[in-house]
């Protein structure tokens, strides 16, 4: 919106042609979601609470988190307003993968927000039935990576690339239509299983986020991609924006959700930033990377496959309690050592990722 107003007013005032910088805006669509994020979450923390929207805690989790019972939760809400509004601010709402990343955003969020919604109306941790969540993700899934698929202008567009090799492109024709679908739902539900644990989600995310961004930048610009030999793709430098909008959100959410949580993301927000993540790796072709520096959610989406497969196939769990995060809760950690250390190896994983911008 404001670069369509600033190139109006670029005509008669030169000042305001700095507007139309893609770094600026992604610093400033960064600012203003974390200005709006702690401006709001005070206020949307109260109306939560005066709702009595509050946390419905498994009761065969670590009693630990008894307590936690009835504290404000789908503030994951607070998240996507941010997000939204800068990116509509701070965008350029012509680019066709600005609408992608926020119509796939908001779909998931509205999914979540149901799941929630059901789960505090009928007061226990069962919302929307696996089935009926996974036949809507599937509908925003599919639908956005068939759209991608079909608008797709050149063949790197939908090719597999490897981290690590300059050269190394496997082209997926129609497969990138599902293998899409399946790193955008599996994305999504793997920050959901990592949202168990205050703060624990929230700051990789902001992380993956930041990284996806510089990603979307580099990818964006052809003497970029051409002198670090990743896939050009034009447009992708837009999702800069969106990427910056995301980690000033996120940052400003952690300000309530940090432990002890004022507040909980609910489903609204994790399934949203699970698949934001995921459809950015897509269009910048990165997906590899993602599950590089996604790793803690790969391990802990992981943990339950095998925890599930374990207990089925011999009738004996692996872990104490899965996901992972509530294993070593249940070892004696406590679950400030739990975030932080998870914390530092998102850190350290996503210095790897980027590292794959020049070894190759």
């Amino acid at each position: 919106m404001l670069v369509w107003l600033s190139e109006l007013l670029a005509k008669y005032f030169h000042i305001f042609h700095v507007v139309q910088y893609l770094t600026l805006r992604s610093i400033l669509a960064a600012l203003t979601a974390l200005m709006m994020a702690l401006l709001i979450g005070p206020a949307m923390i109260r109306r939560l609470s005066l709702l009595k929207v509050g946390q419905v805690v498994r009761d065969d989790g670590p009693k630990s988190h008894l307590s936690k019972t009835g504290t404000p939760t789908m503030g994951g809400a607070l998240i996507l307003i941010a997000v939204t509004v800068s990116t509509l601010l701070w965008g350029d709402l012509s680019n066709r993968y600005v609408w992608v990343v926020l119509i796939v955003t908001l779909g998931f969020g509205i999914i979540g927000g149901w799941d929630d919604y059901l789960k505090l109306t009928r007061k226990n941790t069962r919302g929307l039935s696996a089935r009926c969540k996974l036949f809507f993700q599937s509908i925003l899934g599919l639908g956005a990576a068939t759209y991608l698929y079909y608008t797709a202008s050149f063949p790197v567009e939908t090719e597999l690339v490897f981290p690590f090799f300059k050269d190394v492109f496997w082209p997926l024709g129609s497969f990138f239509i599902i293998f899409s679908y399946l790193v955008i739902i599996g994305s999504s539900n793997a920050v959901n299983l990592t949202d168990g644990l205050d703060g624990l989600a929230i700051l990789p995310a902001v992380m993956v986020a930041g990284a996806l961004g510089v990603f979307a930048y580099a990818s964006g610009n052809y003497h970029f991609a051409s002198y670090l030999s990743i896939p050009y793709v034009s447009g992708t430098g837009e999702l800069a924006v969106f990427c910056g909008a995301l980690v000033g959100a996120g940052l400003g959410f952690l300000w309530f959700n940090t432990y002890p949580a004022l507040v909980f993301m609910g489903d609204v927000g994790s399934l949203a930033l699970g698949a934001a993540l995921g459809v950015i790796a897509v269009i910048v072709r990165q997906e590899l990377v993602l599950v590089i520096m996604g790793g803690i959610f790969v391990l802990e989406t992981v943990s339950v496959i095998l925890q599930v497969a374990s207990f089925k196939l011999r009738g004996k769990r692996i872990f104490k309690m899965a996901p992972i995060h509530h294993h070593f809760e249940l070892k004696g950690w406590p679950e400030p050592r739990v975030i932080v250390r998870f914390w530092i190896i998102t850190f350290v994983l996503v210095l790897c990722g980027l590292a794959t911008l020049k070894l190759r």
